[in-house]
């Protein structure tokens, strides 16, 4: 099952790769840049596995495979 594809999920990946990036080299406060890593990992594992639950919901497919 794929409902992200091409363009959408190489910037899902970038931008979870980014906030999770932030947990390691953001401004260390504690507690918030563990919440940036959390909100990262959503984007990175829905670009991975090619897969959003909320396009599934809203009825959209950027994926070109039926």
């Amino acid at each position: 099952m794929c409902n992200v594809g091409g363009i959408d999920r190489i910037v899902r990946i970038i931008a979870g790769l980014a906030l999770l990036s932030l947990v390691f080299f953001g401004e260390q406060i504690i507690g918030e840049n563990v919440v940036w890593g959390w909100i990262g990992v959503v984007p990175l594992v829905t670009g991975i596995f090619k897969f959003c639950p909320a396009y599934t919901l809203l009825g959209l497919k950027t994926c070109k495979a039926s």
